[in-house]
């Protein structure tokens, strides 16, 4: 999603306080419709809790993706502009705390069940990530990843009715693409927000107007036009702790205190 310096999944309960530890290197593509990720006291035995795991928000997701590593984005305000971003690691079958809480922007309309290009909101539900890493800096985050650093010519097709929606593209430097619309992005362009960002799999489908190009990137300090943005540091952490292998996922919700 463009990012523009301007300045509902049902709710489920935080049942308790979480502390802030610092991140170590261990951490699909989902479906179009949003995902139920209510609270609830039975699900799959992945997804379960036992007596002895620790109550969290991840381990009273219903579905969190079947992977070993999970990233919660939360508020408790559907137009609030911040969120609480954490990571989890399932380890002996429970979901423990890695990292955070830490403070994410997200976009400038809040978050939203019904995600629409161009409407400013960020994409409830959950969600894999893209096989690859890009970004402007010489050096990825590290980890493992594979890292493809952008060049001219690098966009991100936003154009709705175009063949590569919500894909990435390259075209020769200097060529103005056909759907270059004043949506599409030319990612190298953006050196602050895409210094390195992670394909938040949102619409895979590529189906025409229900949104693209949906990033966890490199905050501005200003909200985003509907991806999940950090601080460069921690947004570098992050990336660095994802492994493929790990099949890791993102909750994006709004939940109650």
């Amino acid at each position: 999603m463009r990012y523009r310096p301007l300045f509902p999944l049902p709710a489920f309960a935080i049942l308790v306080s979480l502390a802030a530890v610092n991140l170590t290197p261990t951490m699909a593509v989902a479906s179009t419709k949003v995902k139920d990720v209510r609270a609830v006291t039975a699900a799959s035995p992945k997804a379960t809790p036992s007596v002895s795991c620790p109550i969290n928000i991840a381990s009273t997701l219903q579905n969190s993706g079947g992977g070993s590593q999970l990233i919660t984005v939360t508020t408790t305000n559907v137009r609030s502009t911040f969120a609480t971003l954490e990571t989890w690691a399932r380890v002996s079958g429970c979901w423990q705390h890695v990292a955070g809480p830490l403070v994410a922007r997200i976009g400038r309309s809040g978050m939203s069940a019904h995600h629409r290009e161009g409407d400013g909101t960020t994409p409830m539900g959950l969600f894999g990530f893209g096989p690859t890493l890009y970004g402007n800096n010489a050096q990825g985050p590290g980890g493992a990843y594979p890292y493809v650093r952008l060049t001219c010519g690098d966009w991100w097709d936003e154009k709705s009715t175009s063949k590569t929606y919500n894909s990435f593209v390259h075209v020769p430097c200097g060529t103005n693409p056909a759907f270059n619309d004043g949506q599409s992005e030319a990612l190298w362009l953006e050196r602050t927000a895409y210094s390195s960002f992670a394909v938040i799999a949102y619409n895979p489908s590529r189906i025409a107007g229900l949104g693209s190009g949906i990033f966890l990137h490199a905050t501005t300090n200003s909200p985003t036009a509907g991806c999940v943005s950090l601080p460069l540091v921690e947004l570098r952490n992050v990336l660095r702790w994802m492994v493929p292998s790990s099949s890791p996922h993102i909750v994006i919700e709004v939940v109650s205190r």
